[in-house]
């Protein structure tokens, strides 16, 4: 009894059970509900109850499966160490050392003295039920250890017999897929330098037909910005986990003596329905002191308004018209700066073009700020133009291998900051211009996949010294100018993860401002991500991206689910126009506070022609509830919607939301009066919508009235 050591973290519902007993790592007995405060002989009986059974042909001692799964233990499928010493020791054995617990978080060592190796654990349960793990491995031998890769998992039950990840392209981000959960490995891998469009953001197992209200579920968040990996993986014992890591090139992971590698944070969210999952993120997030904690100031991007034109008199006019409907950040885009007429050329060669801006940026960013807008500037940094004076001087700083340049995208390369003369170069040029300038938002782009993504001076890969390089900068330059904001701009969507938004404070949710794509965009990005963390604009009537025209009420009322923005013309739009959308900045305005800190909830539907989602108050008070027609309904109408999420016991007064722009095509019984109804009556049956032209949607005001 004394030499067994079972561990309980419990927190918002979620209980974590740890053995660590030893001799080997700790293992997870159950990360799931909460169990209640178990005693020290209910651990152990517990550690008892779920201990292996042996089976013909297997080992005669059933090690459990750790954190760090072992090759060494018995475990066939991933290792969780995978490396060697120029061949030998390629097998770890780590023997505990010693485990030392502080509130909720778990901190253990182990070392392998054959292999010269030790490892070191920190388990978290955060105080919104989220799981937190990562390991420190250092080279304690004379001679240099490889590591190939280092993942951490966690384990999911028998129940789990489906699988649920996102896939995307560029203006195509976070399709959901599913999956049986059968034997045999799901494995994620990313290479592209970046997150990437088509990162799975959340690798989720869960029981047989779970949704967004229903069934458990239990997901992974693989914490890094660049290559990574998310897997799942069941052994012909029936053994499951699921977990990630990041993905090192060949070389990356060769640790001198005494050299030490750190895994990014693996995030394991435990829920009944993907809600409660999604909602231990959101609290999570929120909590941190990073966190943005003023109102998101409504953007006006110049993007899809100007493009490269980039003419003083008309970007004035565009901000006056920006003032005139009630923006509130300024924000512009690519095109200042030297030789970038369009995007052939000038990356790297940041400062402000001459030609264009013979007084500087002075002259618009003096009418911006006078005009009561913040001023914000789009930057590239981690990328040069082969057709750039910086590319011309310095070839050697961009990421490249084989004596040989990757093939162009976008007529861009990247720009290797792990070189520490280009790192001090941009962020030279990035703190000048900041110093310049009344400059409180950055829009920071990253518009390509790496590809060879290799440093030219050593002949090495480069993307995992690039991604600590990237975090460094960010770091340094928040350091030195409080206050600014960055969003994590890439492609649209193809950075977003935990590890950025440990130092951005929102990400662009997709360059598609198609407001049909968009619901889907925000749904399953919003899985991750609170509303006020993804941007979302009112774009042009006619959606530049895929050719759609759409009504302004049906692009603001879905851009109105999160930090809301307009990126359209509005110079040019007519008196009508700016007055409705000067309408719905002040809904936005007004509804922000609870779109900004409540709960996202959302609706399990079958036909896909529909969805609803909403935020609830935290106290439950109120809640705004979108009906979204996305394509023609199957039937003559959609039937009765249940409105997740509030208090069942509490007597709500549920009415249309007074918005600018075009009504339903028809009424329901309770359009013009409301109706009252408890939170059980309507999460269970719910009230009719009115009938819908395709790509339109109407909002709910549900207020408590007891």
């Amino acid at each position: 009894m004394s030499n067994i050591k079972v561990l309980q973290l419990r927190s918002a519902g979620v209980s974590l059970v740890l053995d660590c007993s030893g001799p080997a790592l700790p293992s997870v007995l159950h990360w799931g509900a909460d169990l209640g405060e178990l005693s020290e002989n209910a651990l152990v009986d517990l550690r008892r109850g779920a201990g292996a059974v042996q089976t013909g042909n297997g080992l005669d001692d059933n090690l459990p499966v750790s954190i760090v799964p072992e090759y060494s233990a018995g475990w066939f499928g991933l290792p969780g160490l995978n490396g060697h010493r120029d061949g030998q020791d390629f097998s770890a054995s780590f023997q505990l050392q010693s485990v030392e617990q502080d509130g909720n978080t778990v901190t253990v060592r182990a070392a392998d003295a054959g292999a010269q190796l030790t490892l070191a654990l920190t388990i978290e349960l955060t105080d919104s039920g989220l799981v937190k793990a990562k390991a420190d491995l250092t080279n304690t031998g004379g001679t240099p250890y490889t590591v190939d890769g280092l993942v951490l998992a966690l384990p999911v039950p028998t129940e789990a017999t489906e699988l649920f990840d996102m896939t995307g392209r560029h203006i195509g981000e976070r399709h959901p897929q599913r999956h049986a959960f059968t034997q045999g490995a799901h494995i994620r891998d990313n290479r592209r330098g970046r997150t990437g469009a088509d990162a799975t953001l959340l690798l989720i197992a869960g029981t047989q037909n779970f949704g967004f209200g229903a069934g458990e579920v239990w997901g992974v968040h693989t914490a890094w910005s660049g290559n990574h990996r998310s897997y799942a993986e069941r052994g012909m014992s029936g053994y499951a986990v699921i977990g990630g890591g990041e993905l090192l090139l060949p070389g990356e992971g060769r640790l001198e003596p005494q050299g030490t590698y750190r895994t990014p944070w693996i995030y394991g969210s435990y829920g009944v329905g993907l809600d409660q999952l999604s909602t231990r993120f959101h609290e999570y997030l929120r909590a941190r002191p990073t966190h943005p904690t003023t109102d998101r100031p409504v953007v006006l991007n110049t993007w899809e308004a100007v493009y490269f034109d980039l003419d003083l008199d008309k970007l004035k006019a565009l901000a006056d018209a920006a003032a005139e409907v009630g923006a509130e950040r300024f924000v512009l885009d690519d095109g200042w700066f030297r030789g970038r007429r369009d995007d052939h050329a000038g990356l790297g060669d940041w400062y402000v073009d001459e030609g264009i801006w013979p007084k500087g940026l002075h002259p618009l960013v003096d009418h911006v700020t006078g005009l009561g807008l913040q001023f914000g500037l789009w930057v590239e940094p981690e990328m040069v133009n082969p057709d750039s004076d910086l590319a011309r001087e310095h070839p050697d700083w961009i990421l490249a291998t084989g004596n040989r340049m990757p093939p162009t995208a976008r007529h861009q390369q990247g720009l290797n900051l792990g070189i520490p003369a280009a790192y001090d170069y941009i962020l030279e040029r990035l703190d000048s211009i900041l110093n310049e300038y009344d400059i409180s938002y950055l829009k920071w782009d990253h518009n390509r996949d790496f590809v060879d993504g290799g440093n030219q001076q050593t002949g090495t890969a480069g993307i995992h010294a690039q991604t600590l390089a990237l975090y460094r900068l960010i770091d340094e330059l928040k350091r030195r100018h409080p206050g600014l904001e960055i969003e994590s701009c890439s492609s649209g969507g193809a950075r977003v993860d935990l590890a950025v938004l440990e130092r951005t404070d929102r990400v662009w949710g997709s360059d598609s401002n198609d407001a049909l794509e968009r619901q889907k965009i925000q749904r399953y990005t919003q899985l991750l991500l609170p509303p006020e963390l993804i941007g979302c604009h009112v774009g042009p009537p006619k959606a530049h991206t895929t050719g759609r025209s759409q009504t302004l009420a049906f692009r603001a009322t879905t851009a109105l689910f999160g930090h809301f923005g307009i990126e359209w013309d509005i110079s040019a739009a007519s008196a009508e126009e700016r007055e409705e959308l000067a309408g719905w900045v002040a809904l936005h305005k007004e509804l922000r506070p609870l779109l900004h800190t409540g709960r996202v909830v959302r609706a399990d539907r079958g036909p896909e022609d529909f969805l609803l989602h909403g935020v609830v108050a935290q106290d439950g008070s109120r809640a705004v509830f979108s009906a979204v027609q996305l394509t023609q309904s199957i039937t003559s109408d959609v039937g009765r919607v249940r409105l997740p999420g509030l208090d069942a016991t509490r007597t709500y007064r549920v009415t249309k939301l007074a918005t600018p722009g075009a009504q339903p095509r028809n009424t329901a019984p309770w359009w013009a009066d409301g109706v009252e109804l408890n939170g059980a009556a309507l999460a269970a049956v719910g009230v009719q919508t009115p009938a819908q032209w395709p790509e339109n949607a109407i909002l709910l005001d549900v207020q408590a009235i007891d």
